[in-house]
């Protein structure tokens, strides 16, 4: 499974990819305008070239035309460049005339199998089902991924699935044993995936046996 990371946060994204682990990154507006007072476009261009991998930015106009026309200069930024379209009527159709002129899209806003099944036949790149939010409002998320995963499976969809919304390890574990394509995360979260209490125990022990030897040599 891949894992991108969901931030807008370059020091995050280094740190990140230093580790070694991330394939591509999300943002969207909210994440932007948490960074403060900077270039959206700057921004993402240079989390472009740290990543040297998908990198979806999201358009901000609801209309069809405008949709379109921002996209393409999203696009225009980087090979990395993933336009993020929100699930709408409009949204749909952008993304069929993207993707027939080779531009990368991902439905973003998507909460229901159906929805997902429009975005695989208008030809995107990846679909993002927020499971995070369903879980929110009492219903399960996860069950949404295992849907989305079966019509693609039926019908040879080309379009990934990225699991979106993640709120915890536990997500990140489920959408991986599914066989979700890619899982996008906090950077909150993906630090918690290194720590189990009995590594730090262990880790513990061995220094302390460690320490021990080395006593017992010197003697």
């Amino acid at each position: 499974m891949k894992i991108f990371l969901d931030t807008a946060n370059l020091e995050e994204i280094k740190m990140a990819k230093n580790w070694g682990i991330i394939d591509g990154v999300t943002t969207n507006p909210t994440l932007v305008s948490k960074e403060g007072n900077i270039d959206f476009e700057t921004r993402v261009k240079e989390i472009c070239e740290v990543v040297k991998g998908p990198v979806s930015a999201e358009v901000v106009s609801m209309d069809y035309e405008n949709m379109v026309k921002e996209a393409r200069h999203l696009a225009s930024l980087s090979e990395y460049v993933v336009v993020k379209i929100p699930m709408t009527q409009d949204g749909i159709k952008a993304v069929k005339t993207l993707s027939s002129e080779g531009i990368k899209t991902n439905v973003t806003l998507v909460f229901s199998p159906l929805q997902a099944l429009l975005a695989a036949k208008a030809g995107a790149t990846y679909v993002s089902p927020f499971i995070g939010r369903i879980d929110d409002i009492g219903n399960q998320g996860l069950e949404l991924i295992e849907e989305i995963l079966q019509i693609y499976y039926n019908y040879d969809f080309d379009t990934q699935i990225i699991a979106a919304s993640v709120r915890h390890p536990y997500h990140v574990v489920e959408v991986a044993k599914m066989g979700c394509d890619v899982a996008t995360i906090p950077f909150g979260v993906l630090q918690k995936l290194f720590f189990h209490p009995l590594t730090d125990k262990g880790i513990e022990r061995f220094n302390e046996d460690w320490k021990k030897y080395l006593n017992s040599i010197k003697k």
